[in-house]
């Protein structure tokens, strides 16, 4: 609400498209003695791009504008979530982008922020993965608080001295993994696959922790048996694996890359597990070297290279055959 006007950015309509629109309702005060109406405002300047779930917080003659929930267009639908600040001047009646000084808060939708004097005050949100419970200051370059973080340690100094620990930790593990010979570094010496010392631990969840799996699997469920008929966890594994084994790579979305990623790491590990030690060297003989389970070692989908896609469904289906 901006003084006798409603403002309305964004969000996402009906059926699903996310909107990058801007409405005033006017005709809200009674004494005014206007009738109700809406009027689509079109405003030069760096436009913000569609969203929604974000803030517009009105402060002084700025509309400040932060975060929300958008896609990479109609042509990839991937989520994004922003962390920039755009803001409506009300005196030039135009979008500007406001430069910060510091590194902004993670990007986020679905937060709140309030206007408390000259400063802006954001709590919690939400970037697809994680709810945030975080207090940030947006503040004048004069403000006080803007002082005294000057004068403070940099935040993410203590940030990197954590993440350089773990990662020695994480090293260290490996390595003893390997002097130990584990089951996935004795899978990887077999193949002969390159794996940095530096890369995150590969954690091979089941299927009855994996969300994503299970939420495809329900879909599907719904979507190819008819009634109230119940089935196993097992059945519906299946249900999703079939699915993919179906697949062409240009009809996999890319929200399906993820759990598709985790169910081949899945089966080439039990796989491993039930001929390691007998026969697993004619299992292995059967791949060419290095191209032998070449995506084992991706820790995450958004590793992956577009051309990565038909190789990682045909090793997929490969393996659902053997």
């Amino acid at each position: 609400m901006v003084e006798k006007r409603l403002l309305v950015y964004g969000g996402r309509g009906g059926g699903g498209p996310i909107m990058g629109d801007l409405w005033a309702l006017k005709g809200l005060i009674e004494e005014e003695n206007e009738t109700p109406g809406w009027t689509q405002l079109k405003l030069p300047g760096q436009a913000p791009s569609s969203r929604c779930g974000h803030t517009v917080t009105s402060g002084g003659h700025y509309l400040l504008m932060f975060g929300g929930h958008g896609t990479g267009g109609w042509l990839s639908r991937y989520d994004i979530y922003y962390n920039d600040c755009v803001v409506l001047d009300r005196v030039s009646v135009q979008w500007k982008r406001l430069p910060t000084s510091n590194e902004p808060p993670p990007a986020r939708a679905y937060h709140s922020i309030t206007y408390i004097g000259s400063r802006y005050l954001l709590f919690g949100g939400f970037d697809g993965k994680t709810t945030f419970g975080d207090l940030w200051w947006l503040v004048p370059e004069e403000d006080p608080i803007a002082k005294r973080l000057q004068t403070s340690p940099p935040r993410n100094v203590t940030e990197k001295t954590d993440v350089a620990m773990k990662n020695d930790a994480l090293q260290s593990a490996v390595k003893e993994s390997v002097m130990k010979g584990s089951i996935v570094s004795e899978l990887q010496k077999k193949l002969e696959i390159s794996v940095s010392l530096s890369s995150p631990e590969l954690q091979i969840i089941e299927e009855l922790e994996d969300t994503e799996f299970l939420e495809l699997a329900s879909r599907l469920i719904v979507e190819s048996i008819a009634g109230t008929e119940r089935i196993s966890h097992r059945q519906a594994a299946e249900v999703v694996r079939d699915h993919w084994r179906k697949s062409m790579p240009q009809s996999i979305p890319l929200k399906e890359l993820s759990p598709l990623l985790r169910d081949y790491q899945r089966l080439i590990t039990r796989q491993h597990r039930g001929k390691v030690g007998s026969n697993f060297q004619s299992m292995a003989s059967d791949f060419s070297g290095k191209e032998a389970y070449r995506f084992y070692h991706i820790t995450k989908a958004s590793q992956l290279r577009m051309d990565d896609i038909p190789k990682l469904l045909a090793e997929y289906k490969r393996l659902r055959s053997d």
